[in-house]
């Protein structure tokens, strides 16, 4: 059996984390949500949320991965057959599949911000009406070969393995993403204007910490921002090394996707007050709303570009770790080679996700299903084998090596009993509110 790669340095580690927790969730999704809940005063129940929950999430998916050296998969059919248990392998699915159907959703987003930085380079994009334009590109058959570039794209990278793959590109692409975010954010704030877009985001409205509708935002907002789903992050932290601290691992995660976001909410909000614009729009903030904006902007040709490049790292640093996921339940589960099985699961997640790009309604259900109702359930899933089916005092020592701090007892019930209810919480306001995260 081939030896099990690792990641070589703590910070190739963090960063493949963090690359893997910032997404396109964090560049339109945050910023609305932080100024439509009260500004600032969202803030404090967010960082309450993500730093808290987020981090022991990531806590005990870093420590499962590393304990087991494989995925969820591999963990939960461990703990199974320990145990006497059967229904392991389909247990062991549910976070796998949940974490393919991420990739297949998410990569058609990928193929539209693609062909978004096509048009950039191109100039096509100023002289389209955006408006229209995404109307009648998303859900039509153009997209196809688009997700198949974004879905080939992450393939090579995942082909080449975990050293020189995912953890080289992650050294370079985060650290080129948050230069960008700050050099975009520079410029947006000097736009005539862009101060009322900082009011919106930081001016508190402190009557809103006593609506319910802020604090179930700000834990779905908090809850899927650290990429938690009971495959990805578990996978990733069976690639550690004894002496990786898991718990400055996580905190350092949270901390620096949440700035990602905060830069992202820099980048996009000014402009769009700037130019007196929706800031509520969603995911049409990227791809009718910025464009807007790059056609009126001195310099915005280049602008754009530079961009939608950040789209491109932000989105390719998590697909990556979608792919990954799967890719290594296949590996552990087989004796395919990683290339074969990148392959394998690269062409079957293409083909199964070009429906989505041919419906909009299917796209959105797809996507309602998988996080809504799968993902969460995965991390229950793991949360619970690990915490109530397995030996406290291992997980412990898990946790604790390579710790500066060790945790206890207290930690442990925690996880067991808050995070868990918790966990429950979000999949009912998820189906209630359709969607919080």
């Amino acid at each position: 059996m081939a030896k099990r790669e690792n990641f070589t340095s703590r910070a190739g580690f963090i960063l493949s984390c963090i690359g893997a927790a910032v997404g396109l969730g964090n560049i339109w999704m945050f910023p609305y949500r932080l100024g439509q809940n009260g500004g600032a005063a969202f803030l404090i129940p967010y960082f309450i949320f993500v730093l808290i929950l987020g981090s022991t999430g990531l806590i005990t998916e870093f420590a499962f991965g590393r304990k087991f050296k494989g995925g969820s998969m591999t963990g939960i059919r461990t703990i199974f057959n320990e145990k006497n248990k059967k229904g392991g392998l389909l247990v062991g699915l549910i976070p796998v599949v949940g974490l393919a159907g991420v990739f297949m959703f998410y990569n058609v987003v990928v193929g539209w911000i693609m062909k978004y930085f096509s048009m950039s380079i191109t100039g096509e994009l100023f002289s389209i009406d955006v408006n229209t334009f995404f109307q009648g590109f998303a859900g039509s058959s153009e997209t196809i070969i688009w997700d198949f570039i974004a879905i080939a794209l992450t393939l090579i990278i995942v082909y080449v393995g975990v050293t020189k793959g995912i953890e080289l590109i992650n050294k370079i692409i985060m650290p080129a993403l948050f230069i960008i975010f700050i050099l975009l954010a520079i410029r947006s704030l000097t736009l005539p204007g862009a101060m009322e877009g900082v009011k919106y985001l930081l001016t508190p409205k402190w009557e809103f910490l006593f609506k319910a509708n802020t604090w179930v935002m700000a834990l779905g907002q908090a809850f899927f921002t650290v990429s938690l789903n009971g495959c990805g992050m578990v996978v990733y932290g069976s690639y550690m090394k004894k002496d990786f601290d898991i718990p400055r691992s996580a905190l350092s995660t949270a901390i620096l996707d949440t700035l990602a976001a905060l830069l992202a909410s820099f980048v996009i909000m000014p402009a769009v007050f700037a130019f007196k614009l929706d800031p509520m729009a969603g995911p049409p903030l990227l791809f009718i709303t910025m464009p807007t904006i790059f056609k009126s902007m001195p310099g915005g040709s280049i602008i754009a570009i530079v961009f939608f490049l950040s789209l491109l790292f932000a989105a390719i640093s998590s697909t990556i770790n979608m792919l990954e996921g799967p890719v290594e339940a296949l590996m552990s589960q087989t004796k395919f080679s990683r290339k074969k099985s990148a392959m394998i699961i690269a062409a079957i997640t293409f083909i199964l996700s070009i429906p989505l790009n041919l419906s909009m309604t299917t796209f959105d259900n797809f996507t309602n299903l998988i996080t809504i109702i799968i993902s969460p359930l995965a991390v229950l899933i793991v949360f619970f084998v690990f915490y109530y089916m397995y030996d406290n005092k291992k997980i412990l020592e898990e946790i604790n090596s390579g710790a500066s701090k060790n945790f206890g007892n207290g930690f442990l019930k925690f996880a067991k009993y808050v995070f868990a209810i918790v966990t429950i919480i979000v999949i009912i306001l998820g189906v209630m509110y359709g969607g919080i995260g």
